[in-house]
């Protein structure tokens, strides 16, 4: 019995109960929205995307290789990295699609591409949209989420 309180006692002093995992890299999809769909009738409302991306790790830098812009329908639509972008530690970066660009469309996503040298906290990587129209304002944001 004495084991069992010494063992459950130690665990999160050890790390032995989780925490955050560390990684060496991700490929990130992101959710994005150039347009919303309002009233009955289905009007476009128009968002300016900005897509956010936040190293967390307070010692180590990562490397982003592809933030990639792609429409509804799965096509391409612009590289937004010519060359692999270092992110310092707790350094933020952003990518602005502008509210009159609607070529993304509603189902419009960003892949993310990030690696590092060791093992680190992942970054925070989402979207923000916004959009004004006749008074009335709308924002929201969506998550990135991790796929192979």
């Amino acid at each position: 019995m004495r084991w069992l309180f010494l063992l459950l006692f130690l665990m999160p002093a050890t790390g032995l109960c989780g925490g955050p995992e560390l990684s060496a890299g991700q490929h990130l999809y992101v959710p994005v929205y150039s347009h919303i769909y309002t009233g009955d009738k289905e009007r476009p409302f128009n968002l300016a995307v900005t897509l956010s991306v936040r190293n967390t790790d307070p010692g180590s830098a990562l490397r982003l290789t592809a933030v990639d812009y792609y429409d509804t329908e799965g096509r391409l639509v612009r590289k937004y990295l010519d060359a692999p972008r270092e992110l310092g530690p707790l350094a933020s970066i952003r990518y602005v699609v502008a509210e009159r660009d609607v070529e993304g469309g509603s189902g419009a996503n960003f892949l993310v591409r990030w690696e590092a040298a060791k093992p680190i906290n992942a970054p925070v990587v989402e979207s923000v949209m916004i959009g004004a129209q006749s008074g009335q304002g709308i924002s929201f944001t969506s998550q990135a989420r991790e796929i192979r």
